[in-house]
């Protein structure tokens, strides 16, 4: 199985980047994208998502392996991501990112704030709320989803996802193109 650092030097060589080269590009330094790339240091989600925009491959692209994937995707085999210091789980429900889509499972506990947005000027995105309530902020209007609601809006104009009352909120995101 390839590392997260192993996957990133394989895509910057890719690519033709050199160290500087991404670094410039997700606004890192070049001796920490070193040592992540030698396994010396874990990188944070963030930075994660600046390295794989820089890289053009969604964040989930380090996290998944590289074999051609069944078109099911069990239960026990999803891709989890969790994400450090947060209330938040992911699961990714698509068997990779090479698609058009992708189709997320997502757990919100409370009471550890809102769900870190990275705005994408290009996607839409579906969110269906499968348990608890979910208040999203589109344009500056707010709404509080329960179970069964549904809202669809343009990426650039999210604003804010957070969980909302005492119980955990579980939702189903669909996206397009992906952006994990």
């Amino acid at each position: 199985m390839m590392e997260i650092g192993d996957k990133i030097k394989q895509r910057r060589l890719e690519l033709n980047m050199s160290l500087r080269d991404l670094a410039a590009q997700s606004d890192l330094t070049a001796s920490y994208i070193s040592q992540v790339e030698r396994k010396m240091s874990i990188p944070s989600i963030e930075s994660l998502r600046k390295i794989s925009k820089a890289l053009h491959v969604p964040t989930f692209y380090f996290f998944l392996e590289n074999d051609s994937p069944s078109p099911v995707v069990r239960r026990q085999d999803r891709r989890k991501l969790t994400l450090p210091k947060s209330n938040l789980t992911y699961e990714l429900l698509t068997p990779n990112l090479n698609r058009k889509m992708e189709i997320v499972l997502a757990e919100l506990k409370p009471g550890r704030g809102d769900v870190q947005l990275v705005h994408h000027a290009n996607t839409e995105e579906c969110i269906l709320v499968l348990e608890g309530q979910l208040e999203v902020v589109i344009a500056g209007e707010t709404y509080i989803l329960e179970t069964g609601d549904s809202v669809y809006f343009e990426g650039a104009l999210l604003e804010k996802i957070a969980q909302h009352g005492d119980d955990t909120v579980r939702y189903l995101s669909v996206i397009t193109p992906p952006i994990f």
